[in-house]
């Protein structure tokens, strides 16, 4: 493990020096999801490194969901979660270091790869879940908010049933943009007839996906993104 010097000097360096040397004690010790790490005080005493520093780099890690803590217990591994990510595209958007268009631009190519493995490799239930959210879509058409919520949770279903938790994850994260913009690209849909097609296509997402379509699937999935960002620009939204 490293020695204080080798963490670097001043509190910045300390600290990120420490986290790297936590993650790397998971990576060498080969933790998993609900190992324990070494109690603040041992791994101050491992590293020659002040107990403050520990704590501080165990309580960085667990805000980015890398490790969890909670008082009483030890910290053990955790699995990361989509919200760190959601957070951090959520922050970019709002300080102009990235666009809604580029966001979606983004959405788009991962999703079709995403609706694709979810087509092969779905099971029974996640694909009658993945129809049952389109088909509340439709039931709740005059509902704005329900629709909304119906949409997320359909995207999201469709990353968890790719099999790829980067995608399941990276999908997740979208949550959050995604509730600032979809009631603009909604509104600016001229009648709901246009609104209808915005559900059509996620019917037909679903249906491919229980049809094991990935080439149907992708079709759908990118004609539904080439109608949000149609809305979102007819709204000035860039």
């Amino acid at each position: 493990m490293q020695s204080r010097e080798d963490l670097g000097q001043g509190g910045e360096g300390l600290l990120s020096g420490m986290m790297a040397a936590v993650q790397r004690y998971i990576r060498e010790n080969g933790l998993q999801i609900g190992d324990e790490l070494p109690s603040e005080g041992a791994f101050s005493a491992m590293t020659g490194t002040s107990r403050t520093i520990v704590r501080e780099a165990y309580r960085s890690l667990a805000a980015l969901t890398l490790i969890d803590i909670g008082n009483g217990r030890r910290a053990r591994v955790a699995a990361p979660k989509a919200d760190v990510l959601a957070m951090i595209t959520d922050h970019a958007v709002h300080t102009n270091q990235a666009t809604i268009q580029q966001i979606f631009d983004v959405r788009r190519t991962i999703e079709r790869r995403t609706v694709a493995l979810a087509s092969l490799r779905r099971t029974d239930r996640e694909a009658a879940d993945i129809v049952g959210f389109a088909e509340a879509m439709q039931r709740d058409f005059h509902e704005p908010q329900k629709v909304m919520e119906h949409d997320i949770a359909f995207h999201e279903a469709i990353g968890t049933a790719s099999k790829n938790p980067m995608f399941a994850m990276i999908v997740g994260s979208f949550h959050v943009v995604t509730r600032h913009t979809w009631p603009i690209g909604w509104a600016s849909r001229a009648s709901n007839e246009t609104r209808q097609e915005s559900v059509d296509t996620h019917i037909a997402i679903a249906r491919a996906i229980a049809n094991g379509d990935p080439v149907g699937g992708e079709t759908a999935m990118a004609e539904h993104f080439d109608l949000t960002v149609k809305a979102l620009l007819a709204a000035g939204v860039y």
